[in-house]
């Protein structure tokens, strides 16, 4: 917005407060290069529009604390000189996009409070946060949380058997192989037992 001041044209010098980095700031003169979308604590809903990937000068964006839903727009990662992302307290699903990993800029970020699944990707910037910026997503796994991923976990004991247990294998010269267990730890099998009939 511009207003006529004399002869020549300013832009408005207003003051507005806004949540940025989790941290309420309040600005008291508006700069003109000042490039943020703070639409947070509304009532909005639906899904996040994938053509907000296209703002490529944007250096924040807050749409926390409202009641969006669906994934989180991979074209996020388009937006590279995006210093700060607030997500949090939505309904957002799905995985976290590896696209932003790509966005070499960002600072902060918090995608705390939402239905996100699946393992964190460890990719260029995403490694860099703490647990806070992914806490309140129960089904979300992986560094930097505790909740480890199942792919990660080692396997039970019980599936380290090639057969069932007490499973029979008949082969054509007159032997009965029956496996009771066969164990590795460390590429060594502890035990193999086997009976003749």
């Amino acid at each position: 917005m511009r207003r006529k001041v004399g002869y020549g044209w300013r832009y408005y010098e207003d003051s507005v407060t806004m949540i940025m980095k989790r941290k309420e700031i309040r600005l008291e003169r508006i700069l003109t290069m000042f490039r943020t979308i703070d639409l947070s604590v509304n009532s909005f809903q639906g899904n996040i529009p994938s053509i907000i990937g296209n703002l490529q000068s944007l250096i924040g964006l807050n749409l926390s604390h409202n009641h969006l839903m669906g994934s989180i727009p991979s074209t996020l990662g388009n937006l590279t000189n995006l210093e700060w992302l607030d997500l949090s307290s939505n309904k957002l699903s799905g995985r976290v996009p590896r696209e932003l990993g790509d966005l070499s800029f960002l600072g902060c970020l918090d995608l705390s409070e939402n239905q996100l699944i699946g393992p964190i990707p460890q990719d260029k910037q995403l490694s860099t946060f703490t647990s806070d910026s992914f806490r309140g997503n129960s089904s979300l796994c992986g560094t930097p949380l505790q909740n480890i991923c199942r792919s990660d976990a080692l396997p039970s004991p019980s599936s380290w058997s090639f057969f069932p247990e007490n499973s029979t294998r008949k082969h054509g010269n007159g032997f009965d192989w029956k496996v009771v267990g066969i164990r590795y730890a460390s590429g060594i099998v502890i035990g193999i037992s086997i009976a003749y009939i």
